[in-house]
């Protein structure tokens, strides 16, 4: 287990900016060839990557894949959530919003009672406006610090409902006559807590279930609803 977490960090590590050497995976490492050679087939055999004699290529959702799995055995988790870029956090986050027929803006950025706003996802699929914070750390988190990130979306959430139908912010929820707004944090890896005040708490892995199931669970949920009344005439 040790000898796989060391060569799950070393791969994400060096192919951080592309694809890495694998002399050099190995280096850092420090394995022997027999097992190195075993453990990197294992990873080709579970399409988690792709080795290419000199090289070693992965792709940005098998990275947080990886990542997970370091993680799993026994990895720091903020080391390794700091050999992540965070671009590869977010895109993999929308990537999964698409896949499910959601409109997706990234980096939302809006003004709203005299303050600047901004929101990493904003996924809209009819009724529903999910609006996510991207949280790409994972060090063990306090109740309390949890309840402060939860408080700070829930604030943006509810910002961008009351701000809403602007045609500067220019969502593809502006043209229906009703939106569910719904705040969610989204983290790297499974954390204590799942939800917090009625919040969900999505490990960016479990994001694609957490979509399919959401219609059905968004009453349990904490939302806004935002109601466009010179649109009364579209109803879902």
């Amino acid at each position: 287990m040790i000898a796989e977490r060391n060569l799950l960090v070393s791969i994400l590590k060096l192919t951080k900016d592309g694809p890495g050497l694998t002399k050099d995976v190995k280096m850092d490492a420090h394995l022997p060839s027999d097992l190195f050679v075993k453990l990197l087939e294992e990873l080709q055999n579970e399409n988690l990557l792709e080795w290419k004699d000199a090289f070693i290529e992965v792709g940005v959702e098998n990275r947080l894949k990886l990542a997970a799995k370091a993680i799993s055995r026994g990895a720091d988790i903020e080391s390794v959530s700091n050999l992540l870029q965070w671009q590869e956090f977010e895109s993999i986050s929308a990537a999964a919003f698409e896949k499910y027929n959601f409109a997706v803006r990234q980096n939302l950025r809006f003004k709203h009672a005299a303050r600047r706003w901004e929101i990493d996802i904003v996924g809209c699929k009819k009724p529903l406006a999910v609006c996510v914070d991207c949280k790409s750390w994972h060090h063990s988190i306090s109740p309390s610090a949890m309840k402060r990130v939860v408080k700070s979306q829930v604030e943006r959430t509810r910002a961008l409902s009351d701000a809403l139908p602007s045609l500067k912010i220019g969502l593809d929820c502006c043209v229906w006559s009703r939106v569910k707004f719904v705040p969610v944090v989204l983290v790297l890896v499974p954390s204590a807590f799942k939800f917090f005040d009625d919040v969900p708490v999505v490990p960016v892995l479990q994001l694609s279930d957490f979509l399919i199931n959401l219609p059905l669970e968004v009453e349990n949920l904490e939302y806004f609803t935002k109601e466009f009344s010179h649109l009364r005439h579209d109803f879902y």
